[in-house]
């Protein structure tokens, strides 16, 4: 075969190959019944279970927000997730979900809509449990065991991102971390579940689930700044337990506390910069009217030690204060530098009586 004949064949073929590549695009649109390839991976068994197990305890929330003026009407909405919590209509979600609300809708996985009252909220958790008619219909979930979570293990997390026409989506990933320590505006310090399955606005209040189709925990907040991916929150199970169960028993919960917004630490590395009589400690600004005020907390003060517990972090003063009851008053070791001056540190010990 000479060279010209051998270029015409491979011509012919090439024709030919492309001519069935059009001829199937076109059969496909022609036929739209016939099944798709896909070539994206498919969910493993274990998540589809769980999304079919799970999604029909998870609601979408939808805020309504009245405007200032008459006939204004409502003014904005926004959107959120919740979790079935019984039968008697009872709902997890976050507080930011549902917080300073002029009416609340549910909508059910049946597309069916019930309005909604607050029973409870607790802004430093983030929590709320709010109530919709119950019925036999409902279906609660099953919470787990958030204490037994171990890294790198598999979790789902079920919300309504971007709302409800994206109700019930469903994404997988792993926990990539415990203990997570994030702060509120209040200064109080949390440890929080992270998760690399994909959390978008909408899906706060919703389920991250494990593979045994139980919630390990209400996802609350995502890292959304530029350059951060799969990096998403979520509120433990059993914190959430315990705020759900003050919460149906009282409407609040029941914490003692110290009355302290809380500014900053205090490092061993800092604390020798600036000359200090201390090592460690927790600064910290009293509310007015509050336990610290009235025990003569100044802004600033510096408390290094609750009782007989040494207090280096946020956390560890804040866990030291729930640890106690409310109405206790507890021996407060503290270091007062007037006017900032460290040449004039006081170092003292106030007795405060913890309040609700």
């Amino acid at each position: 075969m000479n060279r010209e004949r051998a270029k015409g064949v491979l011509a012919f073929f090439a024709l030919f190959l492309i001519g069935l590549a059009v001829y199937g695009v076109f059969d496909a649109a022609l036929a739209p019944s016939k099944p798709m390839v896909q070539e994206e991976p498919q969910p493993t068994e274990g998540v589809s279970k769980v999304a079919a197990q799970v999604s029909p305890s998870v609601v979408g929330i939808t805020s309504f927000k009245r405007g200032q003026r008459v006939f204004d009407g409502y003014d904005s909405e926004s959107t959120g997730s919740g979790v079935i919590l019984d039968k008697k209509g009872h709902i997890v979600t976050n507080n930011h979900v549902v917080a300073n609300a002029d009416q609340l809708i549910v909508t059910l996985v049946d597309g069916e809509e019930r309005e909604a009252r607050i029973v409870g909220t607790d802004s430093p958790t983030d929590l709320a449990v709010i109530k919709i008619k119950g019925d036999d219909d409902l279906l609660p979930a099953e919470f787990g065991d958030s204490d037994k979570l171990v890294v790198g293990q598999e979790v789902v997390a079920i919300g309504n991102p971007l709302g409800l026409s994206f109700a019930r989506s469903v994404t997988a990933g792993i926990v990539s971390g415990l203990n997570r320590l994030l702060s509120t505006e209040e200064g109080f310090a949390y440890r929080l579940i992270q998760t690399d399955a994909a959390i978008n606005p909408g899906n706060s209040g919703g389920a991250l689930v494990n593979l045994e189709g139980q919630i390990i925990g209400i996802n609350s907040a995502k890292i959304a700044a530029e350059g951060f991916e799969g990096m998403g929150f979520a509120i433990p199970a059993n914190q959430v337990k315990m705020v759900t169960d003050d919460l149906l028993r009282h409407g609040k919960v029941q914490s003692p506390i110290l009355g302290v917004r809380i500014v900053g630490e205090i490092s061993p590395e800092k604390a020798k910069y600036h000359r200090l009589p201390i090592h460690h400690g927790v600064v910290v600004e009293p509310k007015r009217g509050g336990p610290a005020d009235k025990a003569g907390l100044k802004p600033f003060d510096i408390i290094t030690r609750i009782d007989n517990q040494d207090v280096t972090t946020s956390l560890e003063l804040q866990e030291a204060i729930f640890s106690k009851r409310i109405g206790q008053v507890v021996k407060v070791r503290l270091m007062h530098l007037p006017q900032g001056n460290s040449a004039q540190a006081q170092v003292k010990t106030v007795k405060v009586k913890l309040t609700e």
